[in-house]
């Protein structure tokens, strides 16, 4: 028997991001994903290396990779109408189940498990999947910040709420990150080496 979950995994590279906004270079959620594995590895080892945690780094990264893959099925739903308002947002998270649920059935019977835990937050995964959250925002501050820098205005309001929502999750990894790392994005390449 033949299995689909992987070349549905491939499609990711087919759906766009921030469709409501005007781009000046157009992301799909294969290279966001990417970029959120990066971003969760390194708040996790910051974890570990400034705090004492015993983090999974490795799992953070690949809890990352697959953070939307049920896009593929639901499409990127832009955040002011997936946020508007409590029905909406409950209504989505029933989607996203499905649709998890969905590409889970595209995998072997023995395989799934698995799967099953990256798709779906684990107890003992909590706080990774927090640092992973974290790192899914700070991608979306990083192309905040790389669109400002190729003159597109669309993006500075974007930026301020992104930025507020960071600071509201209080998490001490963060802090580091906009601290040590951020500033780095805002030079240009000859800048930074």
């Amino acid at each position: 028997m033949a299995y689909n979950f992987f070349a549905m995994m491939s499609r990711m590279k087919f759906i766009e991001r921030w469709s409501l906004m005007r781009n000046s270079q157009s992301e799909n959620i294969s290279e966001h994903s990417l970029e959120v594995s990066i971003l969760a590895h390194a708040l996790a080892i910051i974890s570990n290396e400034r705090f004492g945690n015993h983090l999974n780094a490795e799992r953070a990264a690949l809890i990352g990779i697959y953070h939307d893959a049920t896009e593929i099925i639901t499409g990127d739903m832009p955040t002011p109408i997936k946020y508007f308002n409590e029905d909406i947002q409950g209504a989505f998270k029933v989607v996203e189940r499905v649709a998890a649920d969905k590409l889970l059935t595209m995998l072997p019977e023995d395989m799934r498990k698995h799967y099953e835990a990256i798709f779906f937050p684990q107890e003992e995964d909590a706080y990774l999947w927090k640092l992973v959250k974290a790192a899914d925002k700070l991608s979306a501050l990083i192309k905040c910040i790389e669109e400002k820098k190729a003159g597109n205005t669309e993006f500075i309001s974007a930026e301020k709420s992104i930025l507020l929502i960071i600071k509201e999750m209080k998490l001490k990894e963060v802090d580091i990150f906009l601290e040590e790392f951020l500033p780095s994005y805002y030079k240009t390449l000859d800048e930074l080496q």
